[in-house]
């Protein structure tokens, strides 16, 4: 068998009747290859004799035509030549590169690849393609290393155009035939079309990358300053304690100054009075002993004599019924008692000392599926509550809530102190709190202590509010994303917490419970999906 390089010649590829390279090759009954076209039309010159235009052999019915087995022999040199580049060290030294298939060892970089000859030139052997008119209307492309992938195995045709319906490249026979009706063109014009949405796309990713490594910056900056404003927080913190520490101190010892010099005031007044006191008691004294002595006498004519030509005069003293010492200047505790109150109630705002303590009263909640109004959705562990866009067909029981968007948990606190925890983070409403077992659940509801309620809630993502008597607004920088509810039975205490912050929210204290108190909950409206976010009981972390 000849070699690959000695078969792959012009003389080789030229049918013998258009003396043209192969176009469609077929071959007859004979052996002998010509092009499709070629050798119907000259059997069309013939009507009864069909012979073979170089052999001259004869056939009284139309020959069958077959595949050309000069292809199928080209096919098989092709996969040997790509087997043998595949394995030589030379042609490895070359990754990424095509190789010319006529070069003999070492080969030179292919320039083209030809869909007509199913071969890849390098610029020296690529010249009879330029120059040859026969082969300048050879088709050809840039080289690839599978030139079979680019032949239609149906037609064994080249692949020249698109089909944007079936999304496949199609030869001429398949773009006349089952793709004539279909939107075709060739595959230079949708690579075009798609390398120009390729690069908006990547205009478009660069922007995107863009925009994101600006985001990345903001955050960064957004986190220095944070970390600034956090050393600040700390040095202020710390010198402000200090501050107040120290004022607080020094007030202590003068007003422990002020205390003993007041109390010597009140002593040394005291010890006046008392002397004037004892002196007029001495006059007082004097005078009675001479009235003892004129009520001596035996007889009343003695008595009377001695009386006349006495006179007891009556001392001068003072009306003593109207003193009293200033013993209020020391009633310093209820200003002491306020101002721990302030004092108090302005660092739990910011960060509560005891927050941790009440985490340990942590109970497990569970939602009540069978008070929840029918618009509302509990999850089946119980720990999540969603408002729906329909209601349930469900049975409206005396307990549920049938107008207002509500839900009560199953478990409810009697005596002690307990706290659960409610994540509300995304939503825009949200109400919550505890309440008496004995509420009003149907129709219309004011929340407030009078009605056996005790909640907060979040309005227009921003408008925070504890539903007292009156309600109080409640200013925060910032709205807490998760809620802490701690309960004190015995002191009638109800307090919010925003978890994170380990801050107080609101208070309710002073108030006698009576009866059992359940958690309640409600996630509002849907509002468009703008409130879509349900509310979820969260288990109580520690995290010291």
């Amino acid at each position: 068998m000849a070699s690959a390089t000695s078969l792959m010649t012009d003389d080789n590829f030229s049918c013998s009747i258009c003396l043209d390279v192969f176009t469609k090759p077929v071959s007859i009954p004979c052996g002998h290859t010509f092009c499709h076209d070629c050798i119907t039309k000259h059997w069309e010159t013939v009507k009864h004799v069909f012979e073979c235009p170089l052999c001259k052999e004869t056939y009284y019915q139309k020959p069958t035509l077959r595949v050309n087995i000069f292809i199928a022999d080209i096919s098989e040199r092709f996969k040997d030549i790509v087997k043998r580049k595949a394995s030589s060290p030379l042609q490895e030294a070359g990754v990424g590169n095509v190789l010319c298939n006529l070069c003999a060892e070492p080969k030179s970089t292919a320039v083209k690849s030809c869909l007509v000859c199913f071969m890849t030139f390098c610029e020296k052997h690529l010249q009879p393609h330029l120059l040859l008119p026969n082969l300048q209307r050879h088709k050809l492309i840039q080289p690839v290393k599978d030139l079979l992938s680019r032949i239609c195995k149906t037609h064994g045709e080249p692949l020249e155009f698109f089909c944007r319906v079936d999304q496949m490249f199609l030869c001429l026979s398949c773009k006349n035939k089952d793709h004539k009706t279909h939107e075709a063109v060739t595959f230079q014009e949708e690579a075009k079309i798609r390398k120009t949405q390729l690069e908006k796309e990547k205009e478009s990713t660069d922007k995107m990358i863009e925009a994101r490594q600006q985001k990345i910056f903001q955050i960064q900056c957004s986190l220095e300053g944070s970390r600034n404003s956090a050393d600040e927080a700390l040095s202020c913190k710390n010198h402000m304690i200090a501050v107040v520490t120290d004022y607080i101190c020094r007030s202590q010892i003068e007003l422990t100054n002020v205390i003993n010099t007041k109390l010597q005031g009140i002593e040394k007044e005291g010890k006046d009075f008392i002397m004037e006191l004892d002196a007029e008691i001495m006059k007082i004294k004097m005078k009675k002993e001479q009235l003892n002595k004129a009520s001596i006498a035996d007889d009343d004519f003695t008595f009377l004599e001695s009386a006349l030509s006495r006179t007891v005069s009556s001392p001068k003293v003072k009306d003593w019924s109207h003193l009293k010492l200033n013993t209020d200047q020391f009633a310093i505790q209820g200003a002491i008692a306020e101002l721990q109150m302030s004092v108090t109630s302005k660092i739990n705002s910011l960060c509560d000392p005891t927050f941790r303590e009440k985490q340990q009263y942590a109970v497990d909640v569970t939602l009540d599926p069978n008070t929840a109004h029918p618009l509302l959705n509990v999850s089946a562990d119980g720990k999540q509550v969603a408002t729906e866009n329909q209601k349930r067909n469900i049975e409206n029981k005396p307990e549920r809530f049938d107008q207002v968007l509500n839900v009560l948990a199953k478990e409810g606190f009697s005596s002690g102190k307990s706290y659960y925890e409610v994540q509300v983070k995304g939503k825009t409403q949200w109400d919550l709190g505890v309440v008496s077992g004995s509420i009003n659940r149907k129709g219309d509801i004011r929340l407030s202590p009078k009605n056996g309620y005790w909640t907060i809630w979040l309005r227009k993502g921003n408008v925070l509010t504890a539903n007292a008597d009156p309600a109080v607004n409640l200013p925060m920088s910032q709205m807490p994303e998760k809620v802490g509810v701690f309960v004190d039975y015995e002191q009638g205490q109800v307090s919010f917490y925003d978890v994170n912050a380990r801050a107080i929210i609101y208070s309710f204290t002073g108030y006698n419970f009576s009866e059992k108190l359940f958690p309640f909950f409600s996630p509002c409206i849907n509002d468009g999906g703008k409130n879509s976010a349900p509310l979820i009981i969260t288990p109580v972390t520690n995290n010291c």
